[in-house]
């Protein structure tokens, strides 16, 4: 009987040939597939802002809310990897293996990368306006004040606010992106297990334990944020301006450098570096 899971050695070599299938994708399946990853991180998101909508305000211990919220969030992950779509954060990781194996160029990187981006906004802004905001799921209390304190303490670039009758200091630009190393580092990590598991409760328990990391630890997930945030902008707290300037351009640089370097260079180096993996 074969083993359930791959060493750290052969999940770094899977992730090299992921990044080679991905490098050759047909365009119109890459813009298909970002659209659905934007969209289940969305779901992950949303199903998270209703079970603590009402917990901060009933007095629940801060500690306890923000596991409940990170508890439920990794379902768009397992959605991600185990369905199936290109999300910007994992192939910050899958691409720079790609590339520093040579299974994949630097022009397919940055076109990955982009086209991911993008159409992983499409997605979420998707679900943030028909799910969260048409739909009616988070514009009533207590789930509406949830959310524009979310999308505030995010966007606001510093600024204190009031929220529930308390000043709450929104994020600068470098606690963002230092969030967001960290931030990447561990979902990348979760998709690294869930690569190296080869059936399907290995691959869920692989992704949640590192996602309900990140979550609880309050880091910065660029594609959450393409949730998060819109859904204040539709409420009338935040701005498209605050969105990007003050979170998404750190956000995005910070999950570069987390999965990038954090988790594909030093597997790569540690793992792969100086093998031939063109066979």
């Amino acid at each position: 009987m074969g083993s359930s899971f791959k060493s750290p050695v052969d999940t770094a070599k899977a992730i090299a040939g992921i990044a080679e299938l991905k490098e050759k994708a047909p365009f119109g399946n890459v813009v298909i597939l970002s659209f659905l990853a934007g969209a289940y991180i969305a779901f992950g998101g949303l199903l998270a802002e209703v079970v603590t909508g009402g917990m901060a305000a009933a007095g629940f211990p801060p500690g306890l809310v923000k596991l409940f919220f990170a508890g439920v969030f990794p379902v768009g992950l397992m959605l991600v990897v185990i369905a199936g779509s290109e999300l910007f954060t994992g192939n910050n990781m899958y691409m720079a293996v790609g590339v520093l194996t040579g299974k994949s160029s630097l022009k397919g990187l940055s076109k990955n990368w982009i086209v991911s981006w993008i159409f992983n906004f499409v997605g979420a802004i998707f679900v943030a306006y028909v799910f969260a905001y048409l739909a009616g799921i988070l514009t009533v209390e207590p789930f509406m004040g949830n959310a524009l304190t979310i999308a505030q303490t995010k966007a606001l670039g510093g600024a204190e606010f009031m929220a529930a009758g308390k000043s709450v200091v929104s994020l600068t630009w470098d606690k963002a992106f230092i969030r967001a190393i960290g931030c990447n580092w561990l979902v990348c990590l979760a998709v690294y297990l869930a690569i190296a598991s080869d059936d399907i409760i290995g691959k869920i328990m692989g992704i949640w334990f590192p996602i309900m990391a990140f979550v609880a630890l309050g880091f910065e997930h660029s594609v959450a944020n393409m949730f998060f945030i819109p859904v204040g902008i539709f409420l009338g707290k935040v701005t498209w301006y605050q969105l990007f300037v003050n979170n998404l351009i750190p956000v995005t640089l910070g999950n570069i450098i987390g999965g990038a370097i954090f988790v594909g260079f030093l597997y790569w180096y540690t793992y792969l570096r100086g093998q031939d993996l063109s066979t």
